[in-house]
């Protein structure tokens, strides 16, 4: 049962979405992004999750700067969600900011295989400057994986 205090939690993230939030909802939400349902500050289990696809048990978290000071926190969250059968996609909000098109190129990737290694693109934004040609990679840290070979080839 989810208790009261997460339950109004969720719904004040929901009111009070960032920018970033609200652009990526208006992409995916209603079935909109290849037909599968988002739900957005879904509480599971100890935690509140910023945008989740339930059938394919996807979290999706757009995380900003203080995220970068919440390694921990983060980790142990991410162990206890993959524990519950989860994945996770961080994305920066720059990143979806200055790499749409990539972002969803690889949670459109996420969704539709079946044994997803799932990573976040890299904090250096290096998804976007191969994403025209090169579909981004389940492996590694996204583009950066492969697209530093690709970027110091250039």
């Amino acid at each position: 049962m989810i208790s009261h205090t997460k339950r109004d939690r969720a719904r004040e993230l929901r009111v009070n979405a960032t920018p970033f939030e609200q652009t990526f909802w208006q992409t995916v939400r209603g079935h909109r992004f290849a037909g599968f349902k988002f739900r957005r500050q879904q509480v599971i289990g100890p935690f509140i999750v910023d945008f989740v696809c339930l059938s394919a048990k996807l979290v999706v978290e757009l995380d900003g700067s203080q995220h970068a000071e919440a390694v921990a926190y983060d980790q142990q969250r991410d162990a206890w969600l993959n524990g519950e059968g989860y994945w996770i996609f961080r994305v920066w909000n720059h990143e979806w900011t200055q790499q749409q098109d990539a972002v969803l190129e690889r949670l459109w990737e996420m969704l539709n295989t079946a044994a997803p290694s799932p990573q976040p693109l890299p904090p250096d934004g290096g998804g976007a400057k191969t994403a025209a040609t090169t579909p981004l990679s389940l492996q590694g840290r996204g583009a950066g994986g492969e697209g530093a070979a690709a970027n110091a080839a250039e």
